[in-house]
């Protein structure tokens, strides 16, 4: 047996786009599922959408992570299905922390507890990210997470010094005028995730040599990002079969990642 997980950011609740999201989710059937972006999804019924595609009522378990407002006062929630039922579920979102919000599950197995935590982390600063990189930390006993069942995933708006970059991305980011990794780029988010031991998927056992998540045009420079991540603990890597970036075509502006897991 084998469980699917899937990371996918909607962009902006879905809006006009939702059938083609919709699809995209039937097509894959992740057993479990983290949604980022879901503005606008607060009256439950885009949540029930999406739960419908993966199955009937009742067979899918769906909840939103009511994200911290940010300075327009919206939400970009952060929604998380799963074919299995939680054991409990936790939302964390204070403002000194979180940029958006992470949602931690616990599920059982029958072979010890599955923790999961599904993110989106800040848009906007390095430094802010790290802070939520170092919040995750603080959630979790080192000892248990090097003998336990832990998945991370979402779009972690930063940069793993494994992808293929081109030697000069930093003049490409002035000319650019991104400045949301920093000049020169920074690294420090991943490097901290993977220094406290998690094992990042899509390098783990790729399926495929796809690595963009995020292709963007800007003052007419064009740059392939990858963004969006799975993260396995240690024992839970070993059940890896698999990951791969998934071409969402015009659903959204991120594709998503997928990663195949054994369960026992």
């Amino acid at each position: 047996m084998t469980l699917k997980v899937m990371t996918l950011n909607v962009l902006f609740g879905g809006q006009d786009r939702f059938e083609s999201l919709l699809a995209l989710v039937a097509r894959e059937s992740p057993d479990l599922l983290v949604l980022q972006e879901c503005l606008g999804w607060d009256d439950g019924e885009r949540l029930r959408q999406v739960a419908a595609t993966l199955g009937p009522e009742g067979a899918v378990h769906a909840h939103l992570g009511a994200a911290r407002p940010r300075g327009s006062g919206n939400c970009y929630h952060v929604s998380v299905l799963s074919r299995m039922a939680p054991r409990s579920i936790q939302v964390h979102n204070n403002p000194h922390f979180i940029g958006h919000a992470l949602v931690q599950c616990e599920f059982d197995t029958g072979e010890g507890p599955l923790t999961f935590f599904g993110t989106h982390y800040d848009a906007h600063y390095e430094t802010l990210r790290f802070v939520e990189a170092r919040y995750l930390r603080s959630l979790l006993d080192p000892t248990a997470f090097r003998e336990g069942l832990y998945l991370l995933a979402g779009d972690l708006n930063s940069l793993s010094r494994k992808d293929p970059y081109p030697v000069d991305l930093a003049d490409q980011l002035r000319l650019a005028g991104v400045d949301k990794y920093g000049h020169p780029p920074r690294f420090d988010v991943i490097d901290d995730v993977e220094s406290f031991g998690w094992v990042d998927a899509l390098r783990h056992r790729p399926a495929s040599p796809a690595w963009v998540t995020a292709r963007r045009v800007r003052n007419g420079v064009t740059i392939d990002y990858r963004t969006d991540y799975i993260f396995a603990s240690p024992r839970m890597a070993e059940r890896l079969v698999s990951a791969e970036v998934i071409d969402v075509g015009e659903a959204t502006d991120h594709n998503a990642v997928v990663a195949t897991f054994r369960t026992r």
